[in-house]
């Protein structure tokens, strides 16, 4: 069992892809059979997306290998970086170009869906606009979580210091956790 995971920022010191690192291993904990993969988003970096691009020179091979990533996991866990009030710059760009290749770019994968801003709010704007679109996408999203003022509530040893934020935590990592076991019980029967 695979799951895919990226913080959806091109900064290489993302918080939102520290998060997404975090999660993995604290699912590998609940489930070691899973394989973990994140990956980032400064990989797949392509010309801004223009329908007059995509005519001259089709869909680049960087959204290709995006999508067959997802398309490859079985599950994804997505960190949300919030740029004045919505996604980056980064992320919309992959989005827009693998939404090309088919609009349900999450290809009905099971999705826990968080964000992490240093900002009191944590990025509630951006989650809240990827839950509202994100199943139109064809994401199956299993639970979600904003972590607000990350640099006060995580440590990179110990993970959420917060108390009631690493309960919470803890409980959306399980809710994504059991749908995991479900998908992988039914793989095998």
């Amino acid at each position: 069992m695979k799951v895919l995971g990226f913080g959806a920022s091109s900064s290489q010191k993302s918080i939102n892809k520290r998060l997404v690192q975090h999660a993995m291993k604290r699912l590998r904990v609940l489930r070691p059979e899973v394989e973990a993969q994140v990956i980032d988003l400064n990989d797949y970096e392509m010309p801004i997306f223009s329908i007059d691009r995509e005519l001259d020179g089709g869909v680049p091979s960087h959204a290709r290998r995006f999508f067959e990533e997802i398309g490859g996991a079985d599950g994804l866990i997505v960190s949300y970086a919030e740029h004045n009030g919505g996604y980056t710059a980064a992320f919309k760009n992959i989005f827009d170009w693998a939404s090309r290749i088919d609009m349900k770019v999450f290809q009905e994968k099971p999705m826990l869906a968080l964000s992490a801003s240093v900002g009191p709010r944590g990025g509630a704007n951006v989650l809240r606009g990827a839950l509202e679109s994100a199943p139109f996408f064809g994401a199956d999203v299993v639970a979600s979580l904003s972590v607000p003022s990350f640099r006060d509530t995580f440590d990179e040893s110990r993970g959420l210091v917060d108390e009631a934020l690493a309960n919470k935590f803890a409980d959306a990592l399980g809710q994504f956790a059991g749908r995991l076991a479900k998908i992988d019980s039914t793989n095998r029967g």
